[in-house]
């Protein structure tokens, strides 16, 4: 539900779901990070090529699905790795675009649960945290996901993968966000990521542009201490948090399990949804890549 390589970690939780005996389809969205994608923000429908449309906010991805300028989507290398096509939504379009977009997944998929896999957990973030810097996409999909689901869609579950692991939120700043779901009545339970899960996700995660996921791995494996990620410029605290899958109820005190959905709540652009977020003071990354973006053309 992040972007980039959170399609990568989402596959631990695909793995959890076979386990128990149900088919799943891998999804992501259509955002690579600057150093992927020079463009800043999310690619929309028009900026795409290759794939299955799926009604104007999705597609089913295959090998080449790609934005106009070339750049392959995650989701392109995954469905590659996997040999099957992974479900792209659109974000630029917001809450009510995601909305949509899952409405036509679940339709063509006959699909009656949709998971939101976040690598890192800052979809649960309040917007104070210092390592905070990515909170807007999962808030955008997280708030189109629960108007969905309020209106009659699929039951609908919110899975946070690898606590710390993307350089964002630490580990404790995750653990309390989950204890905060808990005492609202959230929270659902955890489970433990299997060593031939984490060595799929390894593989997965080298044939991919993510190093969250990679850390993810680690976690699983038993590694500890800090490490640093993006070129230096974050550190991931290793630990036994980050093996673990959180599951939590999104439909049930959406406020204080994930206020900053909440916030972006029925905007209809990646904009406007930004904007609500900029007058709390948080910044986003649309923000750092606007900028990122102004200071290469300059």
């Amino acid at each position: 539900m992040g972007g980039g390589g959170d399609v990568v970690g989402a596959l631990a939780v695909a793995r959890l779901c076979e386990a128990w005996g149900t088919p799943s389809v891998l999804g992501g969205v259509a955002w690579e990070r600057i150093v992927v994608d020079p463009r800043p923000g999310p690619r929309p429908p028009a900026e795409i090529v290759g794939g299955r449309e799926l009604g104007s906010h999705a597609r089913l991805a295959g090998p080449d699905t790609a934005t106009v300028d070339g750049v392959r989507f995650s989701e392109a290398l995954m469905a590659e790795h996997i040999g099957e096509e992974i479900l792209l939504l659109d974000v630029a379009g917001g809450p009510a675009g995601v909305r949509d977009g899952i409405a036509a997944a679940v339709a063509e998929l006959d699909a009656d649960l949709v998971v939101l896999a976040d690598v890192g957990g800052d979809v649960l973030a309040v917007g104070s945290e210092p390592g905070l810097a990515s909170p807007l996409c999962d808030a955008v999909v997280l708030s189109g996901a629960v108007e969905l689901a309020r209106r009659g869609g699929p039951r609908l579950l919110l899975a946070v993968v690898g606590a710390g692991c993307d350089g964002e939120l630490e580990p404790h700043e995750v653990e309390a966000r989950v204890a905060a779901s808990r005492d609202a009545g959230a929270f659902l339970g955890a489970e433990a990521i299997a060593p031939a899960v984490a060595d799929e996700l390894e593989a997965a995660a080298r044939a991919s542009y993510t190093e969250a996921s990679m850390m993810v791995v680690r976690c699983a494996r038993g590694e500890e201490g800090v490490v640093p990620i993006r070129r230096g410029r974050r550190t991931v605290t290793l630990g036994p948090l980050g093996a673990l899958i959180f599951f939590l109820d999104p439909l049930v005190a959406l406020e204080e399990t994930a206020p900053l959905a909440t916030a972006v709540a029925g905007t209809e652009s990646i904009d406007e949804a930004c904007s609500r977020l900029s007058k709390k003071g948080i910044r986003t990354e649309l923000d750092f890549e606007r900028e990122r973006a102004s200071e290469t053309a300059d």
